[in-house]
């Protein structure tokens, strides 16, 4: 069990010392969800609960944009309303509706998850963790997804964002094992849909990580850091990762192949000038390689083909 200066760090100072963690557990609940009641934002996914629908919007909403991720959710989910509607159509398919997104290796973990869940979970998304994380591509934090948004069970769901707010409300660091069970243990077990969303919302709009909204915070008391000196999210697990710069990355090299690759086949022997890497023919086979390996695109004949032979 978790210590009441860790999680409660101003119980002193609010008055409610003697109360105990369970009351602060439950006014700190009570706060976040007040104010989750009429500030979340209004996304598509929030609007279901289908399991299917909850795994595809978090399999998307990894590493992109959210203005990026809603006109596509909702044509995915009109065009591939199953996994056994993904799973019978063409992967090549797939990724040419993948376009925009970034990261295509998603859009194959995401093409054998409905295969695997239409084979052995007779096309129903299973709801027990150990059963998610063997889903293609599925870690924790999409798995616990799934589990509260599409199941409503009790878990807390631990992203970047999150992982942020809670090494404020601690005043210090957190490991990733210790900031996931700091969110299992105030999770609130009636309202867990709703808890997580509102911890979302509060960590994205108001504790971001440039200029947090401080004052007003609807949970202010409960924070350890107030903005006022050295922010003890900066060194956190899973906060402070910075992405790579994408101009000149592979990212972006191998995104203009499979972009490419979507209007027709192409001639192994012009790849690399696709790539805008004529100048460097080794980095252009590695990472053809590497596509290949991943199933995104296939080799025959001296010709490139998107996706596989298998589909």
């Amino acid at each position: 069990m978790l210590l009441q200066h860790e999680i409660f760090p101003m119980a002193k100072t609010s008055g409610r010392a003697e109360k105990g963690v369970v009351a602060e557990k439950r006014a700190l609940n009570q706060a976040l969800l007040l104010w989750a009641g009429t500030s979340l934002r209004d996304l598509p996914w929030r609007a279901t609960r289908d399991p299917w629908a909850v795994l595809v919007s978090e399999v998307m909403l990894q590493q992109t944009q959210v203005n990026r991720v809603e006109p596509k959710y909702l044509e995915f989910v009109d065009r591939w309303p199953t996994p056994q509607a993904l799973a019978s159509s063409k992967f090549s398919d797939l990724l040419k509706f993948w376009q925009g997104l970034g990261y295509p290796r998603r859009a194959r973990n995401l093409y054998d998850t409905a295969a695997h869940i239409t084979n052995l979970h007779d096309g129903k998304v299973p709801r027990v963790l150990d059963e998610l994380l063997l889903l293609p591509g599925v870690g924790p934090y999409t798995a616990r997804a799934v589990m509260v948004f599409a199941f409503e069970e009790g878990v807390g769901v631990l992203d970047t964002n999150v992982g942020r707010l809670l090494a404020r409300w601690s005043g210090y660091p957190l490991q990733a094992k210790e900031a996931q069970q700091i969110a299992d243990q105030l999770v609130d077990g009636e309202k867990p849909w709703l808890w997580n969303q509102g911890l979302f919302d509060l960590a994205a709009l108001r504790c971001t990580k440039q200029k947090p909204q401080c004052v007003g915070c609807p949970v202010e008391e409960w924070c350890s850091w107030h903005g006022v000196g050295p922010d003890p999210s900066v060194g956190s697990a899973g906060v402070t990762t910075k992405q790579g710069r994408f101009q000149g990355s592979d990212r972006q090299a191998r995104g203009r192949l499979l972009k490419a690759l979507t209007t027709g086949p192409i001639p192994i022997s012009e790849a690399a000038l696709v790539m805008e890497l004529a100048d460097d023919q080794a980095r252009a086979s590695r990472l053809i390689a590497d596509l290949q390996g991943e199933s995104l695109l296939t080799v025959q004949r001296e010709v490139l083909l998107l996706g596989d032979l298998l589909q």
